[in-house]
């Protein structure tokens, strides 16, 4: 038997070359839209692709099922509730195909999508066992696929959540704990909530391990892979709709056009999007005006699918070299209106430098002083909402980047904004975004909320902390020794090192206090992101004993 798995990093995606050696037949199941690995492949290892066996109408990337049919003449097979507007064979549950001694099996396992199949593999049609099963997104390592992105078009979460269910116990569970299982997607991908960043386990592996294979009922599971999920991109369905229909062939080959600075700016009149695919500190120090910054070291279809819409022409800038890069990095979710790229940007901008603009960035410190300072600014949080339960920044307006597009009327674009993310990325993205959309003053933050949550602490004097209201309750998160050493009258103790939001009983407020201010703001944000109305006693105790306050010596 052949096997081979391709991953493709940059989207988290898994497509399997399957052949049998003694025959030539093979299959590729869930291709990305460049098949010349593929091909390659198949040609070195003396096999002919006859079909190309999808396990579902994916959305987060531009299948490559024609590219391959039109090179290999191969047919196109999904299960058997697919309806697509180009030639397919649908093909019901338990079908098989012997490829000579290597047999496939198609099972189906609905829940993802209501067309989504699972193949089993055996490597000879005589043993008693399986050799392995690919998993769409039905299984993941780690997770299943999510139930909830066809709202749009008439399938309640719940209703697929339920037969997703029925689909790992029925079909996939019942295979024997040595099955491989070998998943369409990895970490990173948005089709699921936990991912792993392995690329294949086994059945009893994730009998054993994953969260939604474990005992449970199926209304327990329905509200087990239901919450929590991330927003889903912007471009998904548009990927959905494009792999159900006839399109045109991407020609991976074709050269990206050169454009000239007149003929770039010509183009953004008509409606054009620049993409700046740079770092997002090269683009920071100065880009074209009116460019949206998407680095492509990162996410970058993903992303770019984010800010774009389909059909909206392209041109890329990008360091020298990589625009090829770039467009089939778009074309494989389906964007193929690279018009071309900028030639040279820094030698343009040094020629042009009334085209050149800096991108603003702000520290979380700057943050925490604008808010107080400048009237009416808009704190914009573009992380996803599982994120920002963990906390955010005060009186932050969420708004996750594959919304940001469609959202973008809720902001006044007169007022100053600030933007940012979990560590500057998608921020990034966002701010040159809403710059390109036409709003006057937008700058990041430096860091995300990683640095935004170091500072971002609201706070009491210890003076406040004497003086609360009975009903603040005072909590002491210094461990027992020092505690013992001198503390604040009326304060309980909940040392840091085994500190636990759930364990703080609080009606009203809550004040917390520590040797100088450190441990306690770890604390307060725990509290806060809990939603607890806390607050951080600055200078901790070291400050309280300094102001002459009353110290009480003893123990808990």
């Amino acid at each position: 038997m052949f096997f081979r798995q391709y991953y493709l990093g940059c989207l988290s995606h898994a497509s399997y070359l399957v052949g049998d050696t003694t025959t030539g037949r093979a299959v590729v199941v869930d291709p990305q839209r460049d098949i010349s690995e593929y091909l390659a492949d198949a040609a070195a290892n003396g096999l002919r692709i006859e079909r190309v066996i999808e396990t579902h109408f994916h959305a987060d990337f531009l299948s490559g099922h024609l590219e391959l049919a039109a090179a290999t003449g191969a047919t196109i097979t999904y299960g058997e509730e697919a309806r697509a507007d180009f030639p397919i064979e649908a093909v019901p549950d338990r079908w098989r195909l012997a490829l000579g001694d290597v047999l496939l099996e198609v099972r189906a396992t609905p829940g993802h999508t209501p067309e989504s199949v699972s193949i089993v593999v055996w490597e000879h049609a005589e043993d008693p066992e399986p050799w392995g099963v690919l998993t769409g997104d039905t299984l993941f390592i780690g997770d299943v696929g999510r139930p909830d992105l066809l709202t749009s078009i008439g399938w309640t979460a719940d209703d697929l959540a339920r037969r997703l269910y029925r689909s790992t116990r029925d079909q996939l569970l019942t295979l024997p704990d040595a099955t491989r299982v070998y998943p369409a997607h990895g970490a990173g991908s948005a089709c699921g909530k936990n991912l792993s960043t392995a690329h294949e386990s086994t059945i009893g592996e994730q009998a054993a391990t994953n969260y939604a294979l474990q005992p449970m009922s199926e209304d327990e599971f329905v509200e087990a892979v239901t919450q929590g999920q991330s927003v889903a991109p912007l471009y998904f369905a548009f990927a959905a709709d494009s792999n159900r229909r006839e399109r045109a062939l991407l020609d991976d080959q074709e050269p990206v056009a050169r454009l000239t600075v007149d003929q770039v700016l010509a183009l953004q009149r008509d409606g054009a999007m620049v993409i700046d695919g740079r770092p997002s500190e090269i683009f920071a120090s100065g880009h074209l005006r009116g460019s949206v910054n998407v680095g492509l070291d990162g996410r970058f279809a993903e992303y770019a699918g984010d800010v774009l819409r389909p059909g909206q022409q392209v041109v890329l800038v990008t360091e020298s070299g990589r625009e090829a890069e770039a467009r089939i990095r778009l074309a494989r979710i389906g964007f193929d209106s690279v018009v071309g790229a900028l030639e040279d940007v820094g030698a343009v901008l040094m020629l042009r430098p009334d085209l050149a603009v800096p991108g603003a960035r702000v520290t979380a410190d700057e943050l925490a002083s604008l808010r107080e300072q400048v009237p009416g600014l808009q704190v914009v949080d573009v992380r996803n909402p599982g994120e920002a339960e963990a906390g955010s920044a005060a009186g932050a307006r969420l708004m996750p980047l594959p919304n940001l597009l469609d959202r973008v009327g809720e902001l006044d674009p007169n007022r100053p904004t600030i933007v940012y993310c979990a560590g500057g990325y998608r921020s990034s993205t966002a701010a040159s975004l809403l710059r390109a959309l036409g709003f006057a003053s937008v700058a990041e933050v430096f860091g995300g909320f990683g640095a935004i949550a170091e500072v971002d602490v609201p706070t009491v004097s210890v003076r406040e902390a004497y003086d609360r209201d009975p009903s603040v309750l005072l909590i002491d998160v210094r461990e027992v020794n020092e505690y013992e050493e001198g503390h604040a009258g009326g304060s309980v103790l909940h040392p840091l090192s085994t500190f636990l939001a759930s364990d703080v009983a609080a009606d009203g407020p809550v004040h917390v206090i520590c040797r100088s201010g450190n441990r306690s703001g770890t604390a307060t944000r725990a509290l806060r992101a809990a939603g607890v109305d806390a607050y951080n006693v600055e200078g901790g105790m070291l400050a309280w004993a300094a102001t002459g306050l009353p110290v009480v010596v003893g123990a808990v």
